[in-house]
């Protein structure tokens, strides 16, 4: 609020429209193409540029960041010699971020991936339509790193988990939501925990990169706490 104050009282006294000062002052982010370490059966060839595409919309719209376009990030990509991997370290981050005119380069990779559906009996089905007899459930995990183009030091990491859940009423394609390759899990739990995962990441950008309150970052490391926790008791299950 303070920040905020300061900037409209400099627009003011020197004449720069306070619109043109606020967008000056949002964080510019590069949202680089999506890794996938996971069993997931609807990741093909683009869906990683698709999910990097969504993902800024997300973050715009929190309006706390401003968003480098992806040409002109995957032409820096290319330039340093990524354009095959796309792997994208600290160091190559920071020459990368510098390229393209943003502060941080945000980088997620699709680590975990679980669908189940269970037959509940007594459902229909007529010319395509399917309803009842099903529930789905579907999980999500991202790793996500943030790197600072200034100092290449990876400053933010976060695993970040999603669930949805579905059932009862199933078509075969629906209009609208995911286009592109992710066309197909539009309004599936697939498609649900995509988004979520996504909802997610932004919230979770916007309160460490911009808020920096304790109130909200203490929510997500309760929660990264207990992402932790379960893995630990998976881990002495398994032994």
């Amino acid at each position: 609020m303070k920040r905020m104050l300061m900037l409209l009282l400099s627009a003011c006294v020197v004449g720069v429209p306070a619109t043109a000062l606020a967008a000056k002052d949002k964080i510019t982010v590069g949202v680089v193409e999506f890794k996938n370490e996971s069993g997931a059966g609807w990741w093909r060839g683009g869906v990683g540029w698709e999910l990097s595409g969504m993902l800024s919309n997300e973050l715009v719209a929190t309006k706390a960041f401003s968003v480098v376009e992806r040409s002109k990030l995957q032409s820096a990509i290319e330039e340093q010699n990524l354009g095959a991997s796309g792997r994208v370290s600290a160091g190559t981050g920071a020459k990368i971020g510098k390229l393209i005119g943003a502060d941080y380069l945000v980088m997620g990779t699709v680590t975990a991936y679980e669908e189940n559906t269970a037959d509940t009996g007594g459902g229909i089905s007529f010319r395509g339509i399917s309803v009842g007899g099903n529930k789905s459930e579907a999980y999500i995990a991202v790793d996500l790193r943030v790197v600072n183009s200034t100092t290449g030091e990876i400053e933010y990491v976060r695993t970040v988990e999603a669930r949805s859940k579905g059932g009862g009423l199933r078509l075969g394609a629906y209009r609208g939501g995911f286009g592109g390759n992710l066309a197909s899990q539009n309004k599936t739990p697939a498609g649900k925990a995509i988004r979520g995962s996504l909802i997610e990441i932004s919230d979770y950008l916007e309160c460490a990169m911009v808020k920096q309150t304790k109130r909200c970052m203490k929510k997500y490391d309760e929660r990264d706490e207990r992402r932790r926790e379960s893995s630990r008791s998976a881990i002495d299950l398994d032994g």
